[in-house]
């Protein structure tokens, strides 16, 4: 794995203080190198990551262990310029000891061409339930290339949580009727760049140029708080109260307390920046699924496809707008 001097390496990375009580893993102790050659490059101190993505090679990192619920966090810096196909993900997954029935929990970050926006997206997945994905996107009121941002997924028994910051962005609780849709047995915590070009950016209109190479993701404060499990060994009476003692630990931090004034956040947030859901996708999924909250005036902002209206009036009006102001630098949004 290569080595460069971390005041290179930092003076690229804006630290983000965390919002919660949570103490950041030095990488050597808590990750390894999952595949990329020297396009990993982690500072000398351990405690800061780079993942490089050029036209030879992608790159990541993976958690040494596997956990069975958890909170799992990272301050990310996304590449700029032409990101048009790259794809960078921080996500929770068992797909190489399950192959069929997989367990996923997914933030993906999805270039585009220069002047628009990254999009984020969200997806679940349980038990395989690959052909019924519960994407999300959404666009940040915020420009994750000019700093990092931590981005956080809480998994326990009751319920996930993903936050952007300190602001939950979407909740998923758990339910009988969500049956093994729920992801349920241990997983890795994995860091990605690739090329995604076949799908990534306007349903693969637009591919990774590698005249922008090489395309750089910066991640520090990596957090891994949870029970480390083994899902290939018999769960013992020993293991089982261990994992469920972790798990209630979890329920009882500040970051799994679902509070009135982080519900009113996450509903404005998702109110505005919300682009796309799968609980309004009539055309995949004319039943909604059991874990959706259809909410009526919510509903009417989205397209039967699950688009969000609002996203293209604002790009609608900001067009309008800068016709009638010739010379206007100001970007226009992308979903």
């Amino acid at each position: 794995m290569a080595m460069i001097s971390a005041v290179v390496l930092l003076s690229c990375v804006v630290t983000v203080t965390a919002a919660f009580d949570v103490t950041a893993v030095p990488f050597d102790e808590g990750f390894s190198h999952l595949f990329g050659n020297d396009n990993l490059v982690r500072s000398s101190d351990g405690r800061t990551a780079r993942l490089t993505l050029n036209r030879y090679s992608g790159s990541g990192f993976v958690a040494n262990d596997m956990y069975h619920h958890g909170f799992f966090s990272a301050s990310i810096k996304l590449p700029s310029d032409y990101t048009a196909g790259v794809v960078v993900a921080f996500y929770t997954s068992n797909g190489d000891l399950f192959e069929k029935t997989h367990d996923e929990l997914d933030f993906e970050f999805l270039g585009n061409v220069r002047g628009k926006d990254w999009r984020i997206q969200t997806n679940v997945y349980g038990n395989g339930s690959t052909s019924r994905g519960r994407e999300e996107r959404y666009v940040l009121p915020f420009d994750p290339t000019a700093e990092a941002h931590r981005y956080s997924i809480l998994w326990t028994s009751h319920h996930i949580i993903f936050y952007v910051d300190d602001t939950p962005v979407r909740e998923v609780v758990r339910s009988d009727a969500m049956g093994g849709d729920y992801p349920s047995k241990p997983m890795s915590v994995y860091a990605t760049i690739w090329d995604g070009s076949t799908w990534a950016t306007g349903n693969g209109k637009y591919k990774v140029n590698y005249k922008y190479e090489p395309f750089v993701s910066d991640f520090s404060d990596l957090v891994l708080r949870g029970c480390r499990a083994d899902p290939i060994q018999q769960v013992n009476s020993a293991a089982a109260r261990r994992c469920a003692e972790a798990n209630d630990e979890l329920l009882a931090a500040d970051f799994a307390l679902m509070t009135p004034k982080k519900r009113a956040a996450m509903r404005r947030f998702r109110e505005r920046y919300m682009a796309y859901s799968f609980c309004y996708d009539t055309n995949r999924y004319p039943v909604a699924f059991p874990d959706c909250d259809i909410i009526p005036s919510e509903q009417s902002r989205f397209y039967e496809w699950g688009q969000s209206k609002d996203s293209r009036e604002r790009r609608r009006s900001r067009r309008q707008s800068r016709k009638a102001r010739a010379g206007d630098p100001k970007r226009v949004s992308s979903i």
